[in-house]
């Protein structure tokens, strides 16, 4: 099978169109990619919390954080196309890292400020160790921070991209149309991610694997790892969307991404409509109805930019009596 390895020569800190193809695969060709964690694997113990300002990554403005590695050229994919891309399996490394430091001044961490938590302004490191869970492997194994505090991991991309037509835009702080640092925890084995492709290609970027992740990622650090990745890429001809969105088993859902978080929720909901609509035939005034009153509708706040409208799928028509 075809991939590409994380060595550094591998990773990449912008989505750009001019960036020479690390791979060419074909259309439902699977893939592996081997993705390195957020801080370049630079963070491998607990003491070095102190060190965390004199980090390689942080002698740049943006930061060289949140690498990816890509572009994957898919053949078959034009400018104009929507990619298809369904992600079969996450697999994390035996231990990931979060972590509490400094802020840089575009990043906004809840209580970095507070006297009332002021323990939450030293700089701190937890190792998370994953041990295999019953495919003998670490995409359905356990996070273990401490004795006594487990749970089940559920591995995620938290950034997936393709470069944009006409700009470069950081892995770290970009994201848009063309996707970028989402931190959407359904972006999983499992599900389908419709991205539109603005270069003939696609150009797909792919990285910042967490092996876990709350809502609102509230500290801005989930289970960081790096991780080995198997997809494949199918596309829909002349075909574009407002924004990404998700296909699981049971659900489709809208993603937007904007400040004040306000705006991505309703923002959301009307591109969740306006997809029931066009490919569904829902009536606009059914649907308006419908997500106020059936229970299982959801909005999933991933980060507190990105959030997801969730609609079951039994509600789809050929399903509702």
């Amino acid at each position: 099978m075809k991939g590409i390895s994380r060595e550094k020569k591998s990773l990449e800190f912008e989505f750009d169109k001019e960036a020479t193809p690390k791979l060419r695969v074909a259309l439902d060709e699977p893939f592996v990619v081997k993705t390195e964690d957020a801080f370049c694997g630079y963070i491998t113990r607990e003491t070095a919390a102190n060190e965390l300002a004199k980090l390689p990554t942080l002698h740049a403005n943006p930061p060289l954080g949140n690498p990816v590695t890509g572009p994957i050229f898919i053949e078959g994919v034009e400018k104009g196309d929507l990619l298809e891309i369904t992600i079969e399996k996450i697999i994390v490394a035996d231990e990931g890292v979060t972590l509490i430091s400094p802020c840089p001044p575009f990043v906004e961490r809840p209580l970095s400020d507070s006297i009332k938590w002021a323990e939450l302004a030293k700089p701190h490191i937890q190792i998370i160790k994953h041990l295999p869970g019953p495919s003998g492997t670490t995409q359905d194994g356990i996070g273990v921070l401490k004795q006594g505090m487990e749970w089940i991991l559920q591995p995620m991309i938290g950034t997936i991209a393709v470069a944009p037509e006409r700009e470069v835009v950081t892995s770290l702080l970009g994201r848009g149309p063309w996707g970028g640092n989402l931190d959407c925890s359904d972006i999983k084995a499992g599900t389908k991610v419709f991205l539109n492709s603005y270069n003939d290609g696609g150009l797909l970027y792919i990285g910042d694997v967490h092996a876990s992740q709350g809502s609102t990622e509230f500290s801005t650090t989930a289970d960081e790892t790096s991780a080995e990745v198997t997809l494949r890429c199918g596309v829909t001809k002349k075909k574009q969307v407002p924004f990404l969105r998700i296909e699981t088993a049971d659900s489709l859902i809208a993603l937007y991404s904007a400040k004040p978080l306000e705006r991505a929720v309703e923002r959301s909901i009307v591109l969740l409509m306006e997809w029931l609509v066009d490919d569904y035939d829902m009536d606009r005034r059914e649907i308006y109805m419908l997500i106020s009153v059936i229970p299982d509708f959801r909005i999933n706040v991933y980060q507190f930019s990105t959030v997801g409208a969730e609609f079951p799928k039994k509600y789809l028509p050929e399903k509702i009596c």
